[in-house]
């Protein structure tokens, strides 16, 4: 039997990246996956690709993150299709890098909309399905510079730590009801945010890393995939740091 069989996910920013890799091994062990991205266009053809490729069913949904009518909406929509939702991965984030001095509010609360309380919006919506049938698990995907900072980045690295905070408080207000939430913390992770760096750059960052390289997509999705499976059962309000040793 498939580690997801039966389960349903919903998993946010899964057009591509990060999220399009965790919601095809979701949907690969099984699991009944809705693909929630800003393009919905893009999201129904993620959605098509991952079942011809899997056959599990799948769905695309127009979503913005940061309306909270957006959110209620993907949680009632999925539920309509799958008749629950099990597992939400909040993965949907922006950047908008620049040193303090230059950066505009704008862009700043751009950020902490999309990646915070985006997080805290979807959460909020799908607790509502997950606390009444008493079992559930968050997932939400933060970052090593949410653990260590990251020059040109305060607004990226306040709300990716921002998700660390609200994944330890949802765990405990979730637990009584058997709902559990953890984070995924990645490192450098080869995207298509990676792929336009210079060679230098990428070397010097490799650098870095004591594993010598940079992480890929689908290692990530393992660690989402450990979380939304039994094997995690009695784990909650932890952060799984996916990064090569960058950060102990």
């Amino acid at each position: 039997m498939k580690r997801l069989e039966g389960k349903t996910a919903l998993v946010t920013g899964a057009a591509r990246g990060i999220g399009l890799e965790i919601a095809a091994a979701f949907a690969a062990e099984g699991a009944s996956v809705a693909i929630a991205d800003l393009s919905p266009e893009e999201a129904a053809a993620a959605a098509k690709d991952i079942t011809a490729k899997t056959g599990s069913k799948a769905i695309g949904l127009g979503l913005d993150v940061s309306k909270e009518a957006d959110c209620e909406r993907a949680v009632q929509e999925t539920a309509a299709a799958f008749g629950k939702v099990d597992i939400l991965v909040n993965n949907a984030g922006v950047t908008k890098d620049n040193l303090v001095l230059r950066m505009k509010e704008a862009d700043f609360d751009l950020v902490m909309d999309v990646n915070l309380k985006g997080a805290f919006l979807m959460a909020k919506a799908a607790a509502k399905l997950m606390l009444k049938a008493r079992t559930g698990r968050i997932i939400n995907i933060s970052s090593v510079v949410g653990q260590t900072g990251q020059a040109g980045q305060a607004n990226y690295s306040a709300s990716k730590a921002g998700l660390i905070g609200l994944t330890k408080s949802l765990a405990r207000e979730f637990a009584p009801r058997q709902v559990l939430v953890n984070a995924v913390a990645p490192g450098f992770i080869r995207t298509r945010m990676t792929e336009g760096l210079k060679d230098e750059a990428r070397a010097k960052i490799s650098e870095m890393i004591p594993l010598g390289r940079m992480g890929e997509p689908g290692e990530v999705a393992k660690a989402a995939l450990f979380l939304a499976g039994e094997e995690s059962a009695y784990i909650t309000g932890q952060v799984l740091a996916v990064n090569g040793g960058l950060y102990m």
